[in-house]
C-alpha cells in the first residue's frame, strides 16, 4: 500500500478507503453514522466507543478495526460532515437564481438540514466548541465553498445589488447567525422540546430579514425570491 494511502487510513479510518460494492452501508459506515449522531447530540467527551459498540450490536474491537481511536473516528466524522454539508448547499445553489435568491436558498437549505439531518449541524456545533484541530479541519474542508461565496458577494456588491461591505466579515456574521439559529433546533430537541413547523419558518424568516438588512438588499430586490 502506498505511503499516502497508509497515512490517510491512519487518520480517517478504513471506511474512508473501503466501500461496499452492493450499495449497502458497510460496518465502517454504520459506525461513522452512529458516531456523528452521538458527537452531535451528546458531545465528543460524552461519547464512548463502548456505548457506540453496544448500540450497534458490535464489539468495541470491531470499531477499533475500522477506526483505531476515538480521535480518528472524530476526524472521519468531520470529513464526512463537511462533504455532506457542502453537497447539500451546492445542490441548493444549483437550483437558485442569481442575486438574493442564492442567499435565501442557502439559508433554507440549512434549516431543512436542521430538521432532516440534525446530526450534521450538531457535529458542526460540537467541532466549533472543541476548537483545533477539528475546527481547522472543518473550515479547510469548507474553504472552497467559502471562497465561492466571497466571490459571489463581491460581484453582487460591484453590480450594486448589495451594499458595499467587507464580504469576509459578512460571511462570518452570516455563518454564525445561520448555524447558531439552525443548531438551536437540535439543542432544544436534546432538551425534549420540539419546535413546530410554523415556529421554524418564523425563525428562518427572521434570519432572512436580518441578512437582507446586513447585505443592504432592498425589498424590491428580495421580492422575486419570495414569489418564486
Amino acid at each position: 500500500m502506498p505511503v499516502a494511502s497508509r497515512t490517510r487510513q491512519a487518520t480517517t479510518g478504513r471506511a474512508a478507503t473501503k466501500r461496499s460494492s452492493t450499495g449497502r452501508a458497510t460496518t465502517g459506515e454504520r459506525i461513522l453514522d452512529a458516531a456523528k449522531v452521538s458527537f452531535g447530540s451528546r458531545g465528543y467527551e460524552a461519547t464512548s466507543l463502548d456505548t457506540l459498540a453496544a448500540g450497534l450490536g458490535l464489539r468495541k474491537q470491531t470499531i477499533l478495526y475500522w477506526y483505531p481511536s476515538k480521535e480518528v473516528l472524530l476526524t472521519a466524522a468531520v470529513e464526512r460532515t463537511a462533504s455532506d454539508l457542502a453537497l447539500a448547499l451546492e445542490r441548493a445553489l444549483a437550483r437558485a437564481g442569481p442575486g438574493w435568491p442564492r442567499v435565501e436558498a442557502l439559508v433554507k437549505s440549512v434549516f431543512r438540514l436542521s430538521v432532516r439531518r440534525p446530526e450534521l449541524l450538531g457535529v458542526v456545533r460540537e467541532v466549533s466548541r472543541l476548537g483545533p484541530p477539528a475546527s481547522t479541519q472543518l473550515l479547510e474542508a469548507l474553504e472552497p465553498l467559502m471562497e465561492r461565496a466571497t466571490d459571489f458577494l463581491r460581484s453582487e456588491m460591484a453590480a450594486g445589488r448589495m451594499g458595499e461591505r467587507d464580504p469576509r466579515l459578512v460571511l462570518l456574521a452570516a455563518y454564525s447567525a445561520v448555524l447558531g439559529m439552525a443548531t438551536e433546533v437540535e439543542v432544544l430537541r436534546a432538551l425534549g422540546l420540539e419546535l413546530t413547523a410554523r415556529e421554524l419558518v418564523r425563525r428562518r424568516d427572521e434570519l432572512l430579514s436580518f441578512l437582507r438588512s446586513a447585505l443592504g438588499v432592498t425589498p424590491s430586490q428580495a421580492e422575486p425570491a419570495r414569489r418564486a
